[in-house]
């Protein structure tokens, strides 16, 4: 009876070891697949993020490149409307050179005279309606050389100017506004 006791609580024993074996082997599958599910479920979360971040950056970007745009047709629009005339400020010109011409003419009898006075009139209308569109006659005898503004044809030396200024204007040079539509063609001193 002794051996038969024995072999019972060996029995008992073999049993609880295998059970808690089987048991631990289930707690561990059980662990290893919750640790699997759960590193499955991390780098779904992270890949979601950087396709989040992604997005987020491609959003910030086209908002900046709009806004952009925006700035650019705004800026476009407002030169549009600043320099509307140049065209025909540029075609004028020629005319208001030939006025600045005919009006050095030296004038010897009454009919010639008239005739005089009313080309100043027209010369004064179309320069007064040019400076309200923002032309401006660019300044030159005796100023500086700039060749943003000035246009050299010719080089003299002349003691009674200093060195680099304008001597001499050949043809005025108009401005509209802050651009240079045509700059004055001048004679420099060395």
């Amino acid at each position: 009876m002794a051996n038969e006791n024995q072999t019972t609580q060996e029995e008992t024993i073999e049993q609880n070891v295998s059970t808690e074996t089987e048991t631990t082997n289930e707690e561990t599958i059980e662990e290893t697949v919750e640790k699997d599910e759960l590193t499955l479920a991390n780098e779904k979360i992270n890949e979601l993020q950087m396709k989040l971040d992604e997005a987020e950056n491609r959003h910030f970007r086209l908002h900046a490149d709009f806004e952009n745009y925006k700035r650019r047709v705004r800026l476009d629009k407002e030169a549009s409307e600043k320099y509307r005339a140049q065209n025909l400020v540029t075609d004028l010109l020629p005319a208001l050179d030939n006025f600045e011409r005919a009006l050095k003419m030296e004038v010897t009898d009454e009919k010639t005279k008239s005739i005089l006075q009313g080309m100043e009139m027209v010369y004064r209308s179309l320069t007064e309606a040019l400076k309200n569109e923002g032309v401006d006659a660019i300044e030159s005898v005796g100023q500086v050389f700039d060749p943003h503004l000035h246009q050299a044809v010719m080089q003299v030396e002349d003691s009674n100017f200093e060195s680099n200024v304008v001597v001499e204007e050949f043809q005025k040079g108009y401005k509209l506004k802050d651009r240079v539509i045509r700059p004055a063609m001048v004679k420099v001193n060395q």
